[in-house]
């Protein structure tokens, strides 16, 4: 299961964190995030125990997604060790991101 990211866990669950981190940045109002959405849920079952997987709705979480530019969504944030390492803007097939998240395993 997916864990909530807000502006004020970010720092705590995203860059305290101890392993790979991916983040969605999404709106409920985004075509697009809701095809990303089931795929980033099976990641986060598939990836559970070895990769911190969550959402961070933009619109009620402005600062967070202010600070890492999101103008863009969905648009999927790779962290390890508290900076981002890589990216996907758009929606992309499950392999894709699948790929990105295995590199930082």
């Amino acid at each position: 299961m997916t864990i909530e990211i807000t502006d004020s866990n970010f720092e705590e669950v995203v860059l305290k964190a101890d392993k790979p981190v991916l983040v969605d940045f999404w709106a409920e109002w985004c075509g697009p995030c809701r095809m990303v959405g089931p795929v980033v849920e099976e990641l986060s079952n598939e990836y559970q125990g070895k990769a911190v997987i969550g959402k961070v709705d933009v619109d009620n979480n402005p600062e967070v997604s202010m600070k890492f530019g999101i103008r863009n969504i969905p648009a999927l944030l790779f962290f390890k060790d508290g900076e981002i390492v890589d990216k996907q803007i758009g929606a992309v097939p499950k392999s894709v991101l699948a790929e990105k998240l295995e590199k930082q395993l």
